[in-house]
């Protein structure tokens, strides 16, 4: 084979390799952590033993794989239709049958205690991207043993946040919580700005004493350690692109000390004005901020990258390298023939 065949068919390989990355899905995942939410409990109490009843339920209902992959309850093309793709009574999973245990209607799941006025919200980010974070809480009158509804949410989300900052790879934000009492539930959107992918969580909360639902008290709900996630990385079937720890060009790092985007402010907004429906509030895309430089000074993941950005760059530079040295090497042939 020629030199110049040879550079030929090794572009055109490169090409090849190249179109299949761009075709390639977007990753992103996470879960609530602060208040809990129900996959990330049951994961916490161990998907092959859990402790609570409800959890118990739960892996009945979904196998122990659902909750070895639970940062990653999603639509992959959301587009901010919330409401118009998933049905009432399966607001938890999504819609998606692999989840279908944590739609269970019980006044028993694990919950975190819950105070109304200003609290920080954290959110697991196992890759981070940009996007926007709704937050609904329950109405007054909610009944846990009955499966959930849209219309049991708020009408209007009492925080929402865009490009919210980075801590030890959790987001974290500020939101002010309606006054309520007794057991509520908190649900979460996580609508991507660089990606129609959203990312949805059920979050059980006791504001005051749990009546237990005129049974016993339900356990207090834990968020799984960083031991815990890494533990079950080898069981999990949750693609993260690259995306894991240490991948500083995607944020997974980002500490507090990360200079906030200009003109975003690190505060949520809240109350009733802050947002429309469910699926309003996170289907318009912001206005894409500055890019956050990480503690290393790389930039982190900027709105319109996915997982095959880093590789598109690369690639690129690989194809132009090589259609340039075919070209260099076509002249150089041309001109000996002279």
């Amino acid at each position: 084979m020629t030199s110049r065949r040879t550079a030929a068919v090794a572009t055109a390989t490169a090409v090849l390799a190249l179109s299949g990355l761009a075709s390639a899905p977007a990753f992103a995942h996470g879960s609530m952590t602060d208040p809990v939410s129900r996959v990330s409990a049951c994961y916490a109490e161990g998907p092959e033993s859990p402790k609570s009843a409800a959890c118990k339920a739960a892996v009945a209902a979904s196998g122990t794989q659902a909750f070895y992959d639970w940062n990653a309850v999603n639509i992959a093309n959301a587009a901010g239709k919330h409401r118009e793709l998933i049905p009432d009574g399966k607001l938890c999973s999504a819609g998606n049958d692999k989840y279908r245990g944590l739609d269970l209607a019980r006044a028993d799941w694990p919950a975190s205690p819950m105070s109304s006025g200003a609290h920080t919200f954290r959110y697991k980010g196992t890759a981070p991207h940009r996007g926007s974070f709704a937050l609904y809480v329950t109405k007054d009158g909610y009944d846990p043993s009955k499966p959930l509804k849209w219309s049991d949410l708020e009408a209007k989300p009492f925080a929402t946040v865009t490009d919210p900052r980075m801590e030890s790879g959790d987001y974290v934000f500020q939101g002010t919580v309606p006054k309520k009492s007794g057991r509520h539930l908190i649900y979460s959107v996580w609508q991507r700005s660089d990606s129609p992918e959203a990312f949805y969580t059920c979050s059980d909360v006791v504001f005051g004493k749990d009546s237990g639902g005129g049974t016993a008290p339900a356990p207090t709900a834990s968020a799984p350690s960083d031991e815990q996630i890494e533990d079950g990385q080898d069981e999990s079937t949750v693609e993260h692109g690259g995306h894991g720890d240490g991948d500083h060009t995607t944020g997974a790092e980002q500490t507090a000390a990360a200079p906030e985007p200009s003109g975003r402010p690190e505060q949520a907004s809240s109350g009733p004005s802050a947002g429309t429906g469910a699926g309003e509030a996170s289907s318009a895309a912001p206005n894409a901020p500055a890019p956050a430089v990480a503690d290393s000074g790389e930039v982190l993941a900027e709105t319109g990258g996915d997982a095959t950005t880093p590789y598109l760059a690369v690639g690129g530079a690989a194809v132009l390298a090589l259609g340039a040295a075919v070209l260099f090497g076509s002249a150089r042939r041309r001109r000996s023939r002279v």
